[in-house]
C-alpha cells in the first residue's frame, strides 16, 4: 500500500515523527495494567521529585491516556476510556497524602479523586475522543474494503444481476404467497 509522500500529498513532519513511534497493540487488560503501571510511577516520582504536585501528575496523565487509548487493540477500544480513570485512581495514591491507616489512605484517595476531578475527566475524555476517532476510521475502512470486494467481484462490463420480484417465493403461480388467516 503507497504512503500519502508516494501518491503526491505531501506528510506534515509532526505525522512522520508520530509514524516513527513505537505502535504496539495491546488486549484491553493489557492497556488498563499499562496504564494503571505508569501513572503509578509517574505517582511515585512525583512525589519524590515535586512532592506530590497535582498539576505535574495530571499534565503527565493526559498523554498516558493518549497513550493507552492509541495503543490498544481495535478489539477492545471500548477498554481505554474505561481503564483510564482507574489508572488515575491508582496513581493518585502516592500523592495523596493519607495517615492514619487505611482509612485515613482511603479518605485521602476519595478526596484527592473529588478535588483533580478536572485532570480525570480530561483524561478521559481524551481516551475516549481518541478511540471513538479510531473506531469510525475503522468502520470506514471496513466500509471501503468491502465496496472494493463487491466492485471486484463483479465482471467490470455487466450490470449486477437484478434482484427477483418479492411476490415469486416458493414457485407458486402467478407469484403469490399463501396468507394466514389472521392476515385475511
Amino acid at each position: 500500500m503507497s504512503t500519502p509522500a508516494e501518491r503526491g500529498r505531501p506528510v506534515a513532519p509532526a505525522v512522520l515523527a508520530l509514524r516513527r513511534l513505537p505502535n504496539p497493540r495491546l488486549t484491553g487488560i493489557g492497556a488498563g495494567l499499562f496504564a494503571a503501571a505508569v501513572m503509578f510511577v509517574v505517582g511515585c516520582a512525583d512525589w519524590l521529585l515535586f512532592d506530590g504536585s497535582s498539576a505535574v501528575f495530571g499534565v503527565l496523565f493526559l498523554p498516558v491516556s493518549a497513550l493507552t487509548a492509541l495503543w490498544v487493540r481495535p478489539a477492545d477500544l471500548v477498554t481505554a476510556p474505561i481503564s483510564v480513570p482507574i489508572a488515575f485512581a491508582v496513581g493518585i495514591v502516592p500523592i495523596s497524602g493519607g495517615t492514619g491507616g487505611f482509612g485515613g489512605q482511603t479518605m485521602a484517595v476519595v478526596t484527592a479523586l473529588a478535588v483533580h476531578a478536572g485532570w480525570l475527566y480530561g483524561g478521559t475524555l481524551v481516551a475516549g475522543l481518541i478511540a471513538t476517532v479510531r473506531k469510525i476510521r475503522l468502520m470506514r475502512a471496513r466500509q471501503r474494503r468491502m465496496l472494493l470486494a463487491a466492485q471486484t467481484a463483479r465482471p467490470a462490463g455487466k450490470p449486477a444481476p437484478a434482484a427477483r420480484p418479492a411476490g415469486r417465493r416458493g414457485g407458486r403461480p402467478g407469484g403469490r404467497t399463501p396468507r394466514r388467516p389472521s392476515q385475511r
